[in-house]
């Protein structure tokens, strides 16, 4: 039964209580960029540009710190790495609201540099609580969650800035992180396996970022690189087609296709190469441009929809069995810096696409750029393993 890995997976002490509480902590911190973004724009009273601006900041704090943060838990450990994360960031959105743009954008940086690493946590977690024979259903499980909280958290944090204000869709975001905070804390999850040797130098960075690892982190990437811009490019779609209002049925349909792609992944006796994946999700992207009509986005984008939690679920996997045990935190902190830099680059790429061509070309490109980043994948995976073999015949 496809139900079954799941139910031997929830049997394992600590996973349950694991998936609740980095759920609850995952939905407020996906609310927070589109809250940003209001806030700059409603509050504020500022351009789109602005928005973008202190978004960004926010992102490239994302990227430099989540693997800092990762090599902290290895060396002392997750509690630490929670109480000041936890700390930094309910400042940064307990303040947020009364800094004006000067000093948002001068605080964003640091808001994203010290974000709670609720993602790379909970994989770090699932590596180690879960045996390696089902990883891959413990890592499309997380994806699935992700999924859960990135459906759930924008909405309402767009429902709670309509109907009452930014400022309270920011405190609350705030109060959220905290209690998620709190929860970790008293959760704590183990980090490392009952047979890891806590003893004994860091390995080196060079044996274990191999060519191979930074295929996986360029799939890794270009997956949600595809995900970021077909996001755009649906809006760019139905806002030409006057049917904007359907894309509150078109992303639910693609989200919950992904859904269903990680449960049945998550099902499977054995796992898929990330590359491959990342080149069918860039494959059956490309196809949608032809769709004009929101029913018509709705069911082209379903094949891609069912690809997007298997591909990050694989890549989650990948870079668990490449890293060692002891700098598992670091590798998963490089995993969260590549799926915060597709993000980045995504909507740019999508944006960039439909102002020069019009909005089908949007999932023309980022499709294409997911065809490409699986290609990169390929070429590198291919110069590791001639290393390797090289290295084997000496």
């Amino acid at each position: 039964m496809p139900i079954e890995p799941y139910r031997r997976l929830f049997a394992l002490p600590g996973v349950r209580s694991l998936v609740v509480v980095t759920l609850l902590a995952r939905t407020p911190i996906a609310a927070g960029p589109i809250v940003l973004n209001l806030h700059v724009l409603q509050d504020l009273g500022q351009s789109y540009t602005w928005a973008a601006l202190v978004t960004l900041a926010v992102t490239v704090g994302l990227a430099v710190g989540s693997p800092l943060l990762g090599r902290m838990v290895d060396s002392v450990g997750l509690r630490p790495v929670v109480v000041l994360t936890t700390v930094v960031e309910g400042v940064f959105w307990f303040a947020s609201p009364w800094l004006g743009l000067t000093g948002l954008l001068a605080t964003a940086l640091f808001g994203g540099l010290f974000a709670l690493p609720v993602h790379s946590i909970s994989r770090q977690a699932m590596a180690a609580l879960v045996p390696e024979e089902q990883r891959r259903t413990a890592f499309s499980l997380d994806s699935m969650v992700v999924e859960g909280a990135f459906m759930a958290g924008p909405a309402l944090g767009v429902l709670v800035v309509t109907t009452v204000s930014g400022h309270v869709a920011m405190v609350g975001i705030g109060a959220c992180i905290v209690l998620a905070g709190a929860g970790l804390f008293l959760l704590n999850p183990v980090m490392r396996g009952p047979d890891s040797v806590a003893t004994g130098p860091r390995p080196p960075r060079s044996s274990w970022l191999t060519a191979r690892m930074v295929a996986v982190l360029v799939a890794s990437s270009g997956a949600v690189l595809v995900l970021a811009g077909s996001d755009l490019a649906i809006i760019g779609v139905l806002r030409e087609a006057g049917e904007l209002p359907w894309t509150s049925a078109v992303i639910p349909i693609w989200c919950l296709a992904s859904l269903v792609g990680g449960f049945v992944y998550g099902s499977l006796k054995r796992s898929y190469p990330s590359l491959v994946l990342m080149g069918l999700l860039g494959l059956c992207t490309i196809p949608v441009a032809l769709a004009d009509t929101w029913w018509l986005i709705a069911l082209m984008i379903i094949p891609a929809g069912l690809l997007c939690a298997p591909t990050i679920a694989a890549t989650s996997e990948e870079v668990s069995k490449l890293a060692p045990e002891s700098v598992r935190g670091e590798a998963l902190g490089l995993h969260g810096s590549a799926l915060t830099t597709g993000t980045a680059l995504g909507a740019p790429l999508a944006g960039a696409a439909i102002d020069l061509f019009g909005p089908p070309w949007g999932f023309a490109a980022v499709g294409g750029a997911g065809l490409l980043a699986a290609v990169i994948a390929f070429v590198l995976f291919r110069a590791s393993a001639k290393r390797t073999a090289a290295k084997v015949s000496i």
